[in-house]
């Protein structure tokens, strides 16, 4: 989080979908440093029923008490779908999945924004007040001063729908993945495994990479990342290219790669902490000179410096025991100094390597489709 630049004070909600080991162990660690970043503000924690109980037991166990409210929603095993979140601007949407154990999906939809307003058809009517253009925004008609009744119908155009999100993972095929993926912005799916092994998946309850392409295709979603890949594919661009013949708008999940939905609306909000290249590199592949230059440009050679000759020649003046004892004198300084020099090449190597850029985290592979953008 802190490298992608988020802030751990913005999290408002955390939602547990299973209780997966991997999917949970690290809620305690998050919320004891939320406490030692002296949160105040209620802190929203959704997940199965036991949560609260699992939550308290370590808090009690550690003998720490919280600084900040928990608001706890616990879902029953047994439900079929429920509100779990309900904001003015965004609900949240939770409905069980197919697993092992019991495991829900989030659906997360922005709601319906209101129209926009023909600002030259409102003042052709008479609309000049701040409070008459709210009034007609949030869908309320106007009434002027002569009595004249302008309609919020006529001024105001039709909603903008919200954008919508599903989070899907650790589950079978089932009917539930479809509804919460229901034409989403961005359908985030699990790809465990690849089609050769669908029976290893229906054994432990996951997905394959055409069982996401599946539910794509059926929820009509306009994006669709793969990711909570077995560890067996140490290259998972196997699987992208199984759920790409299915479904071609797919996407692999990469820890602090930017998902663009809209960029021409979303350019500039995430300000990443490492160095991506596919953000950061100039057009015309610029980037590569840059980046040479920077390592190479602007740096001194250093040459090795001639061994001084004058112990050897101030020794002939010496007898032959005295001659033997400073060549061996000199020899012994020579050598110390290599020593040191080289003890200093190193530092300044060491010095110059720390100011060179982050190395890059995301190389382009030849399956993402950057142009478009």
């Amino acid at each position: 989080m802190l490298q992608a630049g988020l802030k751990r004070s913005q999290i408002e909600c955390i939602f547990i979908s299973h209780f997966d080991t991997d999917h949970y162990s690290g809620l305690i660690g998050l919320l004891s440093t939320l406490q030692l970043q002296r949160r105040d503000k209620k802190l929203t924690i959704v997940g199965p029923e036991g949560l609260q109980e699992f939550v308290e037991w370590n808090f009690e166990f550690a003998n720490i008490n919280l600084n900040y409210p928990i608001d706890f929603v616990e879902i029953k095993d047994d439900f079929e779908e429920e509100r779990v979140v309900d904001e003015d601007e965004f609900y949240v949407e939770a409905r069980p999945l197919n697993h092992s154990k019991f495991c829900m999906g989030f659906r997360f939809q922005e709601k319906d924004k209101p129209g926009k307003v023909d600002a030259d058809k409102a003042q052709a009517q008479g609309i000049s007040e701040d409070w008459q253009y709210k009034d007609l925004k949030a869908g309320k008609d106007v009434e002027l001063d002569d009595g004249t009744v302008v309609k919020s119908a006529d001024i105001v155009g039709h909603p903008r729908p919200g954008d919508s999100f599903a989070y899907i993972t650790d589950t079978k095929y089932c009917p539930n993945s479809v509804k919460l993926g229901m034409n989403t912005n961005v359908l985030f799916h699990e790809a465990t495994f690849s089609e050769s092994l669908s029976d290893k998946a229906e054994e432990t309850g996951h997905s394959t990479a055409k069982d996401a392409a599946r539910v794509a295709n059926e929820a009509k979603t306009k994006l669709l990342v793969i990711t909570h890949f077995s560890a067996r594919y140490t290259n998972e661009y196997v699987l992208l290219r199984e759920a790409r013949d299915d479904f071609f708008p797919t996407w692999v999940a990469t820890e602090l790669r930017p998902i663009f939905t809209d960029p021409a609306h979303e350019k500039g909000i995430i300000q990443p902490k490492v160095y991506l290249k596919e953000i950061n590199s100039n057009k015309g592949g610029s980037d590569n000179n840059s980046s040479k230059s920077s390592r190479g440009g602007g740096k001194k050679k250093r040459f090795r410096k001639r061994k001084s000759r004058s112990s050897s020649n101030s020794s002939k003046s010496y007898s032959k025991r005295s001659r033997s004892s400073s060549s061996d004198s000199g020899k012994s300084r020579r050598t110390s100094g290599k020593y040191r020099s080289s003890s200093r090449d190193k530092k300044s190597n060491d010095d110059s390597g720390n100011q060179r850029k982050p190395k890059q985290i995301t190389p382009r592979t030849p399956f993402d489709d950057f142009n478009r953008f």
